[in-house]
């Protein structure tokens, strides 16, 4: 599994972290996770991450400002993990404001494709 992608799932609901993490690791993918906004930049910090699975909703620190801490990293790699928004209140947001906080994608919850823009 050398060659897998790292995939930090930011999500505090332990039934939607387990079932996405299980979906995610059937398509071989590497899986590590945050349930609070606290630990996101923990992780993208700690080991290389291919992509962040981003709840809106998180506790800490909600999902628009990690991605701001994230796109304003002082390490090149970290600041251009692509960030998909993970939400069940997309209508909540305009893609404008998913923009100014650097999200590359969204998904509204429940998903069940992995968006093509990310590799």
């Amino acid at each position: 599994m050398a060659d897998s992608k790292t995939i930090l799932i930011a999500e505090d609901s332990s039934v939607i972290l387990n079932l996405t993490k299980k979906i995610l690791e059937l398509q071989k993918y590497r899986i590590v996770s945050a349930k609070n906004g606290g630990e996101v930049i923990k992780q993208v910090e700690s080991q290389p991450i291919d992509c962040v699975l981003m709840d809106i909703n998180i506790p800490v620190k909600d999902g628009m400002e990690c991605t701001r801490e994230i796109r304003r990293h002082s390490d090149p790699r970290i600041a251009k993990i692509p960030v998909i928004a993970i939400t069940g209140n997309a209508n909540n947001y305009s893609m404008e404001q998913f923009r100014e906080a650097g999200v590359t994608d969204y998904l509204p919850k429940p998903w069940t494709l992995m968006p093509s823009c990310v590799w």
